[in-house]
């Protein structure tokens, strides 16, 4: 293995891999629907969780520019569905922020795989700690924001994971040279590729036994709990 200098930075991604971010989202769009359904119930009249996803794949369609953006396109959406029931775009927009708000607020009520908060500690006691994140949880929201320096989002950047672009942001935030960075995600693409492609080392962060996938040159780092890293 190729000499590797010691990380003076740890960038780590946060869905599925500091908490399973299925059940999150679920239960957010549940909530949201039932608040649609109860507050502004023709925002929602032949309309199901499974549609409205169904008209988000169709703004981002429709808004290419924007399809790295969770948020735009939730938020666009909801607009989408208040003026068809009538409200003016100034009202609609209103409504959609607080519908949104409604989405946001059960999106960032996660539950942590039971080594995090713990490991978060130590490392954060070792290194310099960034989030590098597609998604939109917020580190405040969550809890976690005083074990890191900063979050790097892929709607800051302009672009997700694995885009050399997000990464670059991040070298900019931090202010150091890609091999002194050491990111660690779940993804195999977005994160350890991604991570690889931009001169960073990387980490995959394997927690349920899944196969490496055969047309990407091996990780040359493995874990299954963040105590690993510790």
């Amino acid at each position: 293995m190729e000499h590797l200098p010691p990380p003076l930075i740890l960038s780590l991604d946060l869905d599925d891999t500091l908490w399973p971010v299925a059940p999150v989202i679920a239960q957010a769009e549940a909530e949201l629907f039932d608040w649609l359904r109860g507050r502004h119930p023709d925002a929602v009249r032949g309309q199901s969780i499974e549609s409205m996803r169904l008209l988000r794949v169709d703004v981002a369609g429709r808004h290419p520019g924007s399809r790295h953006d969770m948020s735009f396109l939730r938020r666009q959406a909801l607009v989408e569905q208040f003026r068809v029931t009538g409200h003016a775009t100034g009202h609609a927009e209103e409504l959609a922020d607080e519908a949104f708000e409604i989405f946001l607020s059960a999106r960032n009520r996660v539950e942590f795989y039971p080594d995090v908060l713990a490991s978060l500690a130590r490392l954060r006691a070792r290194y310099r700690l960034f989030a590098l994140s597609n998604g939109n949880a917020d580190l405040a929201r969550c809890g976690i924001a005083g074990y890191f320096e900063g979050h790097v989002t892929a709607r800051a950047a302009g672009a997700p994971k694995p885009d050399a672009r997000i990464f670059a942001r991040l070298l900019a935030t931090a202010g150091v040279d890609a091999a002194r960075v050491l990111h660690v995600g779940d993804d195999p693409l977005a994160d350890v590729d991604g991570a690889r492609s931009a001169g960073m080392q990387s980490a995959w962060l394997n927690r349920d036994a899944r196969p490496w996938p055969a047309h990407l040159a091996p990780p040359t780092r493995v874990v299954t709990t963040l105590d690993e890293l510790t």
